[in-house]
């Protein structure tokens, strides 16, 4: 049994300001990778994120700056490492696809094993490309003439390219997928693809000439083209642990890749596909989460919806930003976020919710119990209910069975009535207050992976037997 756990979120263009996908995505990541750090061991559990950086997006980006890409990226970069520093991500690896040490050798192995493999033909593409999309696109997954996500009729481009024969591995991706050897999280996502495979799989272009792509890796062997995105940036995953340097660290691969919907097929039927004709392992599991919209509509500057996760984290702070995004963003389904319903389950979960919680018990403690609880040996224990919500990426789920501890410990106090018992019977009183103090102590310890630096507030509280500073103060 794999005793390792590896987890990555998408690599992100870095074009534009880090948004609230980008945080969501990298969050689930964290909260996966800070519980089998827990339950595995830190040694055993690898958290991969990152920039795509080699894209059309990049070099218009740059050009509006007057900028060359490498300046431009330096820049755009430290906003999603900030992004990332603001919500207390815990990555092990940021990897950058125009690192010429650690990821250009592992595309160039990719590509050379495709090559060798017989999987790679140069020939005359005739077709239709969105820029926006920065992918070339096939008449089927348009939608009236116009791509689905942009809602641009895509360029007519006449060029000489590098194609992957992705037709030859359709039937194949389809009995992995049916096995479950191929998992991919939820089951509707599984069904989309699996239609979408069925309808019949096109050879891909892997590179474009070099004189319309020049920002990216050269073609070996061939330098009057540029590898294009999907080889490039795919293999970011295993690059990342050594690939192509002759170090890949098998003990981490394969592993679980959370990403959006807009990069489904990208994951499940090019980069396996890729995988296969390579001889390498595909990945554990794919998990696609919804999008946030606000207001009915998908956010945009132009419609004045758009939700900032740096407003967020300044108006609620880190871990109630955590706590929103994971107990009220549902994992599989797109979920409307306003700033009105934000401000209404801050209210209710954290400051009505777990702050008065931990005010309430605290003082208890504080003012009643001799000395502090002595610290527990708890060694990766999570109960039950958490573990299995995990295991099937259900995590606003996991997250409600902790606030259900939250309204049961609340319960207590009401039925106990310590406060009085302690007057009239002091030993039990002080007995059902150490109760109290215990079942804090276990939430907050189970909080850990998803409310890191209010879990280390609240255990360290208990472990001083002192009430702390307010967690989660009143919105003004």
């Amino acid at each position: 049994m794999k005793n390792t756990f590896y987890v990555t979120s998408p690599i992100f263009y870095p074009n534009a300001q880090p948004h609230m996908g980008h945080a969501y995505s990298t969050l689930l990541c964290d909260v996966l990778a800070r519980y089998h750090r827990i339950t595995l061991g830190k040694d055993n559990t690898y958290f991969l994120t990152g920039t795509d950086e080699h894209t059309e997006k990049v070099v218009q980006a740059a050009k509006k700056l007057d900028k060359e890409p490498e300046e431009y990226l330096e820049e755009i970069v430290s906003r999603f490492k900030n992004l990332y520093e603001m919500l207390d991500i815990s990555y092990d690896q940021f990897i950058r696809t125009s690192d010429k040490n650690m990821h250009w050798p592992g595309a160039i192995d990719m590509w050379n094993r495709l090559f060798d493999a017989g999987k790679l033909e140069k020939r005359t593409y005739r077709g239709l490309y969105c820029v926006g999309c920065e992918a070339f696109k096939i008449e089927r997954e348009l939608v009236n003439g116009l791509c689905p996500d942009h809602g641009t009729v895509p360029e007519r481009v006449t060029e000489q390219n590098w194609f992957f024969k992705l037709s030859e591995f359709g039937s194949q991706i389809e009995q992995l997928i049916l096995s479950g050897e191929l998992r991919i999280v939820p089951d509707s996502r599984k069904g989309e693809i699996l239609s979408f495979v069925r309808g019949g799989l096109e050879d891909v272009s892997f590179s474009r000439p070099k004189n319309k792509m020049t920002w990216g890796i050269p073609v070996p062997n061939d330098p009057t083209q540029t590898m294009y995105i999907w080889v490039d940036a795919l293999t970011n995953y295993i690059t990342a642990l050594g690939f192509g340097r002759g170090e890949i660290s098998m003990r981490f691969w394969p592993g679980v890749h959370v990403i959006g919907k807009d990069i489904l097929r990208f994951h499940t039927v090019f980069w396996p596909a890729m995988l296969l004709a390579a001889k390498l392992p595909l990945p554990e599991t794919v998990f696609v989460h919804g999008t946030i919209i606000s207001g009915g509509k998908k956010m945009s500057k132009s419609l004045g919806n758009v939700i900032s996760p740096y407003k967020m984290v300044d108006r609620y702070g880190k871990d109630a930003t955590r706590y929103l995004l994971l107990r009220h963003v549902h994992p599989f389904e797109d979920t409307d976020v306003t700033w009105e319903k934000l401000d209404e389950w801050y209210e209710a979960g954290l400051a009505n919710g777990l702050g008065n919680l931990v005010a309430r018990i605290m003082k208890l403690a504080e003012d009643n119990l001799d000395a502090p609880m002595q610290k527990p040996d708890l060694s990766g224990h999570y109960s039950v209910e958490v573990k299995n919500r995990l295991a099937k990426y259900e995590f606003n789920a996991a997250m409600d069975f902790l606030w259900s501890q939250v309204q049961f410990l609340d319960q207590r106090i009401a039925e106990e009535k310590p406060y009085n018992l302690v007057k009239t019977d002091p030993l039990a009183g002080k007995r059902a207050i150490g109760s109290l103090v215990e079942g804090l102590y276990m939430l907050a310890y189970e909080l850990g992976p998803f409310l890191p630096e209010t879990s280390g507030k609240i255990m360290n509280a208990v472990l001083l037997n002192k009430k702390p500073e307010t967690l989660f103060p009143r919105l003004p």
